[in-house]
């Protein structure tokens, strides 16, 4: 006994797939070809070209780039010396505070660190303290927060009547 040399079996699912990728090729043509013509808007909404990746990238950081901007108007700047009980050194960078130095103390945790070092910080889409990993933004905050980036990223918009 042993495994018989041909399989008539496997013929039909390529046939299928052979199916399938000329009509995914009409399909697309069909779609470019009304494009070209200026029907695109009489495709159906899953006939309508998906984002592309690069698009996908820049739509996510604009997203990103709104959150980190609405937490650093959040956050408080003050300069080292108005701080009265102020640690010596930033967890981030590691080099001591001078007196003149701008710096964020973050509203949850109390941690201090340098504006640019949390700045930076939060530009790689991080949304917690640095140092102990609680939010940014407290909890009394959190509604307010959601409610200004819902209305700054323009979704709102697609959902009014």
């Amino acid at each position: 006994m042993g495994f018989p040399i041909g399989y008539t079996e496997v013929y039909l699912p390529r046939l299928l797939i052979y199916v399938l990728t000329v009509l995914g090729f009409i399909r697309k043509l069909i779609s470019n070809i009304f494009r070209v013509v200026g029907l695109g808007d009489f495709l159906e909404p899953e006939f309508t070209p998906e984002l592309t990746r690069t698009e996908m990238s820049s739509l996510n950081n604009q997203v990103r780039s709104a959150s980190a901007l609405l937490i650093r108007e959040m956050l408080p700047v003050v300069k080292y010396s108005e701080l009265v009980d102020p640690p010596e050194s930033c967890a981030v960078c590691l080099y001591e505070f001078d007196a003149g130095d701008e710096i964020r103390r973050l509203t949850n945790c109390r941690h201090v660190f340098h504006r640019s070092c949390v700045d930076r910080w939060m530009d790689h889409d991080q949304k917690t303290c640095p140092l102990c990993r609680s939010p940014f933004i407290s909890v009394e905050l959190r509604d307010s927060f959601n409610e200004r980036l819902w209305a700054g990223s323009g979704i709102g918009d697609y959902y009014d009547e």
